[in-house]
């Protein structure tokens, strides 16, 4: 059962919100994006005094069979190699996530390997991979509903009210790709990257495996359908987590081109999650600028990161902090004796 996400557009909450934004002491609009999202913080958590609670990141990991057509740079291997570094904590999200004080947490969705009993992996394995979608759809209608499941019930195990996201899976950004045509019509050409770093004949021949993959399975009439097709156990308990997240009024933190893929089929299946989604960042992917922009989006931050694993969401989170902070403690121009400017 798909969650059912109420939209957070409310005129009277809105201009509360703006009216203290603007009273503070600073001209109007001078803070920026920092102004944006203290009002849309507010709007989602209903309140003129919104908080920021326990944030976490839900790091999800799964192999993908699309791999055999040797689309990614890397081999399978690697998935696992770097669940076992997120582990250790020795990735790039473990030093972020330790720097700006969030929860992390690893989840198994489907990766191609077993751990064994491990205390700080979350096991939520609904097979050792998709199958190769050049072939054969990726995963039974089955699959992908538990997946998504698997998705709803981590978030019903969390305490705050702000979720961060991450992958990792060598030859998602294939599958991204793939999902992002199938949802948007933006040409193959334009959604497929470089991803772990191929070369240009490589790119190319991404491109092509993702096209025979359209002809094979055809125009696909719902986005669970182009899910299933095309996507992995880790992008579908994405879909699961945030439609979960949002029906909680959480703010859900979107990372790059993997999970802001995820986010796409989320919104199909219902839109009003958008209003409960801050886009970290645009990834240096060459699909994720369109992506965005189909989404009818902006991101906070531009760094040319491609790396994934939520580094994204784990960077953005001080800028939030920033944005309740001056709303909840910076003085107004009364309460400061500061004279505000006069009316035109």
């Amino acid at each position: 059962m798909i969650p059912t996400i109420v939209t957070t557009a409310d005129p009277v909450l809105q201009e509360a919100l703006t009216l203290r934004i603007d009273h503070k002491t600073k001209p109007r609009g001078s803070l920026g994006k920092l102004e944006q999202l203290a009002a849309q913080i507010g709007l989602i958590q209903q309140t003129t005094e919104p908080s920021l609670q326990q944030p976490a990141i839900l790091v999800f990991a799964a192999d993908h069979g699309v791999v055999e057509e040797g689309i990614s740079a890397f081999p399978q291997d690697v998935t696992w190699q770097m669940v076992e570094n997120f582990l250790a904590q020795g990735a790039a999200i473990n030093v972020f996530a330790r720097q700006n004080r969030i929860a992390l947490h690893i989840v198994d969705a489907g990766v191609n390997h077993e751990f064994g009993s491990r205390e700080s992996l979350l096991q939520m394995k609904v097979g050792k991979g998709t199958r190769n979608f050049a072939r054969q759809p990726a995963m039974t209608h089955a699959e992908c509903q538990l997946a998504i499941e698997h998705g709803k019930a981590l978030v019903s195990g969390l305490a705050g009210n702000v979720l961060g996201f991450g992958e990792m899976g060598i030859g998602n950004t294939t599958s991204a790709a793939a999902l992002m045509h199938a949802l948007t019509d933006i040409p193959v050409a334009q959604c497929a990257g470089a991803g772990t770093g191929l070369s240009e004949a490589g790119i190319l021949h991404k491109q092509h495996v993702i096209e025979r993959a359209m002809t094979l399975h055809g125009k696909l009439s719902s986005p669970l359908d182009v899910l299933a097709t095309f996507g992995g156990f880790e992008i579908a308990m994405m879909v699961g987590a945030m439609l979960a997240a949002a029906e909680r009024r959480m703010v859900l933190l979107i990372d790059g081109f993997i999970v802001s893929s995820a986010l796409l089929v989320a919104a199909r299946l219902q839109p009003a999650i958008l209003d409960y989604c801050v886009f970290a960042h645009q990834s240096d992917e060459s699909g994720h600028a369109r992506m965005l922009a189909n989404l009818n989006v902006s991101p906070v931050l531009k760094l040319d990161l491609r790396l994934g694993e939520g580094t994204g969401a784990a960077l953005v989170y001080p800028l939030l902090e920033a944005a309740v902070h001056f709303l909840n403690q910076m003085a107004t121009f009364d309460s400061a004796a500061v004279s505000g400017k006069s009316s035109d």
